[in-house]
């Protein structure tokens, strides 16, 4: 793994924009622009390396569904945060049926520098995005400069696929895509357009919609779209932690459909990928798999012996709220609100003043790519930036 220098092509802006990343550019807090897809550098790989980080990733996504298991096996939801008991019934529900409902995606954030083991950081199994950007732009990036190259990325084809190969577990009608005004970024309407073609594409009808204009036909007892057509399939780009504490969860809960077709909507992601989007899964796969050259050791009761540790929110997401304390270092006040996990430290590696972090990504169960986001600082933020990778042995 190397981090190396190179001259961005001419109208690269235009370029990415047309392959469907809509913001290359992003603004810091003071208002100045500075570049989101940034092909000023790339990272490199040897085919040995991707080869043992797809095996890494298929193995940290057995070791989930296994800790998934343990979590509903011994009722262990109030870890997790889950204190509503209705909530941890239909994700222990969606869990036993999960073979009848579909799940797309997720994605493996990872510590590797090229030395040494990947460790897991976390999984983001419910919403994950900066998936167009590792799908597309960089797969016609490293076209452009570096013909007759590979890159691990077999997103594009692997989305579809499971568009296709579980259309028989999605309800008659169109299947919804939905996701929030209040992204301000476009990054989430973006991966949602994303998404939806790769719908189209697997042969599906699709229907493009906000979370604000889902409607309640308290007559049928069913969401409906702005056309009024009854909504049996939505794939949310939506937190399932908001979902069922918005006005309308109760009736996301009392209509769901859980396989079988004995509810009214089915939910993408589905319901047990609550399991899984949560911080606390970093510390009950420590405790299930102790000294896993993969795992960093993680606890929910506070730091213990370990002298740098970073608490983690357990609904965390961008890295707000996160708090690092390095060894031998002061520990800043934690949110009282807050329940939170501790990890150790593993600082992201530096290349050239830029720490690097690696999503791997999962697609119906199975590795199927890279991205790479770099940050001026420790935390991964809403500030990174994006770069592309290649493979060249």
């Amino acid at each position: 793994m190397e981090r190396h220098r190179i001259d961005p092509r001419p109208n690269w802006q235009s370029i990415v924009e047309e392959q469907g990343l809509i913001y290359p550019l992003t603004r810091f807090p003071d208002g100045g622009l500075r570049p989101y897809w940034d092909e000023s550098g790339y990272y490199r790989f040897s085919l040995a390396e991707v080869e043992a980080l797809e095996q890494v990733v298929a193995e940290l996504h057995t070791m989930c569904l296994a800790a998934a298991e343990h979590i509903v096996e011994h009722n262990r939801f109030r870890d997790l945060g889950i204190t509503d008991q209705v909530v941890a019934a239909t994700i222990r529900t969606s869990w036993r049926r999960r073979a009848e409902q579909p799940s797309l995606y997720g994605r493996f954030d990872l510590r590797y520098d090229g030395s040494g083991p990947a460790k897991l950081l976390e999984y983001n199994a419910d919403t994950p995005t900066s998936l167009v950007e590792a799908a597309s732009p960089q797969w016609f990036w490293m076209e452009e400069r570096f013909p007759g190259a590979d890159q691990w990325n077999s997103l594009h084809e692997r989305l579809v696929d499971a568009w296709r190969r579980q259309a028989h577990l999605l309800a008659p009608g169109p299947v919804h895509f939905a996701h929030s005004r209040v992204d301000e970024l476009g990054e989430d309407q973006m991966t949602t357009v994303y998404l939806m073609e790769t719908a189209r594409q697997a042969g599906l009808e699709t229907v493009p919609i906000s979370v604000e204009d889902i409607g309640w036909d308290a007559l049928s007892q069913r969401f409906v779209d702005l056309d009024l057509r009854f909504m049996r399939t939505v794939f949310k780009l939506y937190p399932w932690e908001w979902l069922v504490s918005d006005d309308f969860g109760g009736h996301v809960l009392d209509t769901l459909d859980q396989g079988g077709g004995s509810g009214a909507t089915c939910w993408i992601e589905p319901a047990w990928k609550m399991l899984l989007s949560n911080k606390a899964l970093l510390a009950i796969l420590w405790e299930l798999y102790p000294d896993h050259p993969n795992l960093l050791p993680a606890y929910l009761d506070g730091p213990r012996l370990l002298k740098a540790h970073v608490a983690k929110p357990l609904l965390g997401r961008e890295g707000a709220g996160v708090v690092i304390t390095e060894a031998g270092g002061p520990s800043e006040p934690l949110d009282p609100e807050e329940r939170y996990c501790w990890q150790e430290f593993a600082p992201l590696p530096d290349f050239d003043g830029n720490r690097t972090l690696l999503g791997a990504w999962v697609v119906d169960g199975e590795p199927a790519g890279l991205g790479i986001r770099e940050s001026s600082g420790l935390i991964t933020d809403e500030y990174a930036r994006f770069l592309p990778h290649v493979i060249l042995s």
